[in-house]
């Protein structure tokens, strides 16, 4: 019976409910990342899909739906900085994607992927690059915006600007067969600029760049990356797309790619896990953002795990743990679609195990990662004024991250789309 009235009420709210009408959740536990402070038995009024009031002293309106949440830990939605709807795990494995699925099948894969990830308390990510599905995250974005499908709010790069011989080349295939590319190569600053425009033309909220190459390209000796860009390349794609007013992320694992990158004024360096202390000091200096990635490099139980492998691990931890300390500003990015949608929890997990403390974690995934993304005045954290971008959480995730593993009750913009209490 119990079920059924839950059922009953997810769907008033969801489907009867005009986007106008208030909305009150009554929070036993609060988490506010910027204080750090659970508090306890707070109100939280909704309207039109946003704020109005929050506090223990907000009175609740006669006419307001109330939804409880007496043993649950309320949170802001999470962002995750660093996501590939478009990619699922098995294509990291045999034919690459571009060439074995057809990009209606890869978008039917994102809305199920973008649904999975929703539902793990993931309400805003940031998608960088299709990997050769073309223009199908704009898609994705805007089904999402219209209310066709479920799914977190999305801000999407499309293709990615990278070098022939570089990242996102198909390689050991036969020269003579002429095969899409997964990213736009760009092999001069015309070319890149004239990308930009073409992506922005349809539909690109952030440009992506690829800085270094990928771990192929990684010297296995020195551990060096092969860099893809110079600085005066950098900063004619930073230039291009600031004339749209939109940022860059490049992927960069360290080594002169990375530097270049910094230097040259992309908002969010990707993966780093050669970042050495120059490059970290530079970013602190120009505030330049770090998503770290640290799980999609630890292979899964069934994987070999090779010398080379450990060696870029040990690395990883070694950067993260300087960049903490240097104060780096350490925004959630995970990777998913190289791992399988719905379990980005595992980030957590592995940044707190790597010294960070949850709250931190969870701020990454808040406050800086909004801050990121330029959104801090609509989302990471539960105020007056932004949106109403709300998660519950069985236990308590400053006392175990795993916690985060538990999400009952996803809310955006002041609609309930999940309630599994």
């Amino acid at each position: 019976m119990k079920s059924l009235v839950r059922l009953l009420a997810l769907l008033l709210v969801t489907c009867s409910l005009s986007h106008s009408q208030k909305i009150v959740i009554k929070a036993g536990r609060f988490l506010d990342p910027k204080s750090g402070n659970i508090l306890q038995n707070q109100i939280i009024l909704i309207e039109d899909g946003r704020i109005s009031s929050v506090g223990s002293g907000t009175t609740i309106p006669p006419d307001a739906f109330v939804i409880d949440l007496p043993e649950k830990t309320v949170l802001p939605g999470l962002i995750d900085c660093h996501t590939h709807m478009l990619l699922q795990p098995e294509d990291g494995r045999g034919f690459p994607p571009v060439v074995s699925k057809s990009q209606a099948f890869r978008t039917i894969q994102g809305v199920a992927g973008a649904k999975k990830d929703f539902e793990a308390g993931f309400t805003t990510i940031r998608d960088l690059d299709s990997e050769g599905a073309g223009f199908a995250d704009v898609a994705l974005r805007d089904a999402i915006n219209k209310g066709i499908v479920p799914g977190p709010r999305m801000f999407v790069s499309t293709f990615a600007l990278t070098i022939t011989a570089g990242h996102m080349n198909l390689a050991g295939i036969n020269p003579d067969v002429q095969l899409p590319d997964p990213a736009s190569i760009t092999d001069s600053r015309d070319a890149m600029i004239t990308e930009i425009r073409r992506q922005i033309k349809y539909g690109a909220d952030w440009i992506k760049l690829y800085a270094t190459g990928t771990l192929r390209h990684v010297d296995p000796v020195t551990l060096e990356p092969v860099h893809q860009v110079s600085l005066e390349d950098v900063q004619a794609v930073v230039n291009e797309a600031k004339r749209w007013r939109k940022d860059v992320a490049a992927h960069a694992y360290g080594g002169l790619g990375a530097k270049n990158s910094v230097l040259g004024g992309v908002r969010s360096i990707e993966h780093g896990m050669f970042l050495d202390d120059e490059i970290l000091k530079l970013m602190v200096e120009r505030g330049t953002f770090w998503c770290p990635t640290i799980g999609t490099y630890i292979p899964d139980a069934d994987e070999e795990m090779t010398d080379f492998r450990k060696r870029i691990i040990a690395r990883h931890k070694e950067t993260f743990q300087k960049a903490m300390k240097m104060g780096v500003k350490i925004a959630f990015g995970t990777d998913v679609g190289a791992y399988e949608h719905g379990t980005s929890v595992r980030e957590f997990m592995k940044m707190v195990e790597y010294g960070m403390k949850p709250i931190d974690a969870i701020r990454s995934a808040t406050t800086r990662a909004a801050e990121l993304l330029r959104m801090e005045k609509d989302l990471g954290t539960i105020e007056t004024g932004k949106f109403a971008d709300i998660i519950a959480v069985d236990g308590n995730p400053l006392e175990n991250i795993g916690a985060l593993k538990n999400v009952v009750f996803v809310m955006k913009e002041g609609r309930v789309y999940m309630d599994a209490r």
